[in-house]
């Protein structure tokens, strides 16, 4: 089988004159590597660039943090020597590059790898990155990676305005089937993101691909991305987090298990397998969180196995999901009332829904087949503008 080449490997192996002598900042994570997992850094600085400061997204560049997890700056990278500056801190205002970051780089290169839902916050990092660097005249340079789950499907809706926030600061489907080079076009070209870009594409890429057939290895991206398995049912699963559910975080299959105290697994699992959700079967189980929402305390819930990730929904999965909990144990559920991503006055749950339709749904017990039609006709008018943006 043959490989996908990466944004990353086609500007170091086709173009390196785009960064050689040049200072430059490098905005990554753990997953900015090549095929052979050399990373980013390392394969910059031997193309000749002068790396002179380092980004990291949320989780931070060497991706040790858990979400939502503020990180500070590091003064030096213990390798290179050079000053890594933090893109998630205490407040929305730390998300961004600050113009004295910038001053001095003739480029900025962004090679993070994404997985193909609007909450997943490195593209929104990229955004901001933009429109930041653009400000201050420096040049972007944007490494393209495949979306892991396929540059085809779309799933969910589209955000409503008055509900954006670092969960989706634009427009997009919760799947988007985009890739992050695509993105970059999209807030640039309907959006308004004014910066000279430069988009570095993949090679060999076709919109079909899933991320087993790249070629390429998976190199989790943040601490509960463990696989591509995990990447298949976030889109929806991630709903979860809006919940005082657990979503499975401080286990080994996170978003994959979910559930709480209080749940009978068994009466769960059968009026989730009552539902024919497409694509996947549910398995009841007990399980117990080592950290954040109920660690250490036995849940009841289920894994949700994809037995045709074709055929898969992801999002209509964990909206019945949520439903089946609500109606299995109503006493036990409960929304999540805290912040969420630096966001006090809305529900989490209408900030990952995109609106406050789920929420209402769930909540008088509707009939959720309206909805996701409606779903469906937002993608639909969604294609559009999606179809101007595709490099592949």
């Amino acid at each position: 089988m043959s490989r996908v080449q990466t944004g990353l490997e086609v500007l170091i192996t086709g173009c390196p004159e785009k960064i050689r002598g040049a200072r430059i900042g490098v905005v990554c994570h753990p997953a900015s590597v090549d095929a052979e997992l050399h990373h980013a850094l390392d394969l910059l600085q031997a193309a000749g660039a002068r790396i002179v400061a380092i980004f990291g997204p949320e989780h931070g560049a060497r991706g040790e943090a858990q979400d939502m997890e503020d990180v500070e700056d590091i003064s030096l990278d213990p390798r290179l020597g050079v000053p890594v500056h933090s893109l998630y801190g205490a407040t929305f205002d730390s998300l961004t590059p600050r113009p004295e970051q910038l001053r001095g780089l003739d480029a900025l290169v962004i090679d993070l790898q994404d997985v193909g839902a609007r909450y997943y916050t490195f593209v929104w990092t990229m955004a901001l990155c933009m429109e930041a660097a653009g400000k201050v005249g420096v040049r972007v340079l944007v490494c393209d990676r495949p979306n892991p789950l396929d540059g085809l499907t779309t799933e969910g809706n589209l955000i409503k305005p008055g509900f954006e926030s670092f969960v989706g600061l634009h427009p997009v489907p919760n799947r988007h089937g985009l890739t992050p080079g695509e993105i970059a076009r999209f807030v640039q070209s309907w959006r308004g993101v004014e910066c000279e870009l430069d988009i570095l594409p993949l090679r060999g890429w076709r919109r079909e691909m899933v991320f087993e057939e790249t070629g390429l290895p998976w190199v989790y991206p943040s601490p509960n991305m463990p696989t591509v398995d995990t990447a298949r049912v976030y889109p929806g699963m991630c709903l979860v987090e809006a919940s005082e559910l657990s979503e499975g975080r401080g286990t080994c299959r996170p978003f994959e298990v979910a559930g709480m105290p209080g749940i009978d697994p068994e009466a769960l699992a059968a009026d989730l397998s009552r539902r024919n959700l497409p694509g996947c079967r549910f398995r009841p189980l007990y399980f117990r969180p080592k950290f954040q929402k109920h660690a250490g305390n036995t849940c009841g819930g289920v894994q949700i196995h994809v037995t045709d990730r074709r055929l898969f929904d992801s999002c209509a999965t964990g909206a019945t999901f949520l439903q089946s909990v609500k109606r299995v144990a109503p006493e036990a559920f409960a929304w999540r009332a805290k912040p969420y991503e630096f966001v006090t006055d809305i529900p989490a749950i209408d900030l990952l829904a995109g609106d406050e339709r789920l929420r209402r749904a769930l909540d008088s017990g509707t009939d959720l087949a309206g909805l996701f039609a409606d779903w469906a006709l937002e993608r639909a008018t969604f294609e559009a503008v999606r179809r101007e943006v595709l490099l592949y």
